[in-house]
């Protein structure tokens, strides 16, 4: 039996990311994940970049043995919770705009106004619908920052419109009167409201406490797949080496970052100005410190308890360290 080290290496690696701030999209954009790789013969792909028939449903899934994530944490935990053998091998924290949207006129300001209010919740014919999650997580936070709770207001349901865009069933019905509040997040949330002229009742981004920020993209982890990490562990550390290497040089590159995340969220200069604070471009490192895990314990309960995992996922036990020790050492090392 060869070492795991020594293991035939895949023809194929693979990343995906959500259309959000991300090490992986920086690296995939400047071309450092496959000029690592290359002289070993092994392409690296996206699946964002291949027909959805071969991509299928792996982003969502984790079904891939050679698949690196770094996206949400709804379907990162609920691929977990069905049985898929993945590892949590880094945890991000990006603070992107996160806000209640009411309609304009109203009047309604604060956390403490959403008492009552009808609270527009997604949904949609998918797997894991994170849309859904995001909307009652959201909530959930924006409420409690209160003292308040989801049953002091009253969640109504909204069948997302077939082929529309993001946020634009909720937004609809906001504009037509039949829910009273939204939750969106991001840049082209930032766009939507503009054009059906919501106005912010919450924002989210001003609380304090980050616990109520908790959500689909905060924190957000890097996962891999456990039959990857068994058989080419120096495979995965390389992997997040080049992450790291990432999150070093947007920290120092703010305009270049916002090219960047124009490309990958697909919204102009005002949506991601208005999403991303100022220094969002120096918050893109991996960690896997406690507080961090803890945040990601709280959005697990928070699916749990609303039916999203068929099973519980352990925090504690889905972490690998180790990847990411060995990455900030090679990293060191190469200088």
């Amino acid at each position: 039996m060869p070492t795991p080290a020594l293991a035939q290496a895949p023809d194929t690696l693979w990343f995906t990311r959500c259309p959000v701030p991300t090490a992986t999209g920086i690296a995939a954009d400047q071309g450092w994940l496959a000029a690592e790789f290359a002289a070993e013969g092994i392409a690296v792909r996206s699946l964002q970049d291949v027909p959805a028939a071969l991509a299928a449903d792996h982003h969502y899934t984790h079904a891939l043995p050679g698949l690196f994530r770094e996206g949400g944490n709804v379907p990162a935990l609920w691929a977990r919770s069905c049985g898929e053998r993945t590892r949590l091998i880094g945890l991000t924290w990006i603070e992107e705009r996160q806000v209640v949207l009411v309609r304009a006129g109203s009047g309604l300001r604060g956390p403490a106004a959403l008492r009552g209010l009808r609270l527009a919740i997604p949904r949609h014919p998918i797997g894991i619908d994170f849309w859904q999650a995001m909307a009652l997580a959201g909530f959930t936070g924006a409420l409690a920052s209160a003292g308040l709770a989801l049953a002091d207001a009253k969640l109504t349901e909204v069948p997302a419109e077939p082929g529309g865009g993001q946020w634009t069933a909720e937004l609809a019905a906001l504009r037509e009167g039949r829910v009273d509040a939204v939750y969106v997040k991001g840049a082209l949330a930032v766009e939507a409201a503009l054009r059906f002229g919501a106005e912010v009742a919450v924002e989210l981004d001003a609380e304090p406490d980050r616990r109520t920020r908790v959500n689909n993209g905060t924190p957000r982890p890097v996962t891999v797949h456990q039959e990857l990490l068994d058989s080419r562990p120096d495979l995965v550390v390389r992997f997040l080496a080049v992450l790291l290497r990432a999150a070093d040089w947007a920290a120092e590159r703010p305009g270049e970052v916002a090219r960047i995340l124009s490309a990958e969220t697909g919204a102009g200069a005002v949506g991601v100005a208005g999403a991303y604070a100022a220094g969002s471009h120096r918050t893109l490192h991996l960690s896997l410190a406690p507080d961090r895990l803890d945040l990601l314990a709280q959005q697990e309960r928070l699916l749990r308890d609303h039916g999203f995992l068929p099973e519980p996922v352990d925090v504690a036990a889905w972490v690998d360290p180790e990847p990411l020790r060995a990455a900030q050492a090679l990293l060191a090392a190469r200088g």
